[in-house]
């Protein structure tokens, strides 16, 4: 089954944002936006909720300050205790760098971990952003009919005259369900 996508460039963020509110209000559904750096009040305006990747840092953070220092004072007080010019066993100074290089490497890797099965479980929108200029200077908005009232030219017409977009493109992509 085909869907009539209407592809609207814009060269401000400002117009962007204004004629996402346009279109939000309208019957038609915003399937994709592509800006060229991160637009602020964008996600808010999109309904998208807060990234839960910094919970992920946090708690990978966490686990590798926690291994890294249960792991020296497992090694150096009870496994292999060595009297070193009558030093303590567990000497928390001699520990922080250990603690703190596991503490990042892990946390890091819990972000890109919790990253990838983010994106796994989220449904890809169809490829219909293919404005020329997507990510380079161009703002470019998706919007798809959701029922038979979509009239692209009308749409596409008050995009350019009221909210001053630079392209629009009416284009057919087929949806894989």
């Amino acid at each position: 089954m085909s869907r009539r996508v209407l592809v609207v460039a814009f060269d401000d963020e400002h117009r962007l944002l204004a004629a996402l509110r346009h279109a939000r209000a309208t019957p038609h559904e915003v399937l994709d936006v592509h800006a060229p750096y991160p637009v602020h009040g964008l996600p808010e305006l999109l309904g998208e909720r807060p990234s839960r990747l910094p919970w992920a840092c946090l708690a990978g953070g966490l686990a590798g300050l926690g291994l890294g220092w249960a792991l020296q004072v497992w090694t150096s007080v009870h496994d292999w205790p060595l009297n070193v010019g009558g030093k303590p066993h567990d000497s928390a100074p001699a520990f922080v760098p250990v603690a703190f290089e596991l503490t990042i490497l892990l946390a890091g890797l819990g972000v890109v971990a919790a990253f990838f099965l983010a994106e796994r479980r989220r449904s890809p929108a169809p490829a219909a952003a293919c404005a020329v200029r997507a990510t380079d200077d161009r703002f470019v908005v998706s919007i798809g009919a959701r029922d038979a009232t979509f009239d692209g030219p009308a749409l596409a017409r008050r995009f350019r005259e009221e909210f001053g977009a630079c392209e629009v493109e009416e284009i057919l992509v087929e949806d894989a369900t």
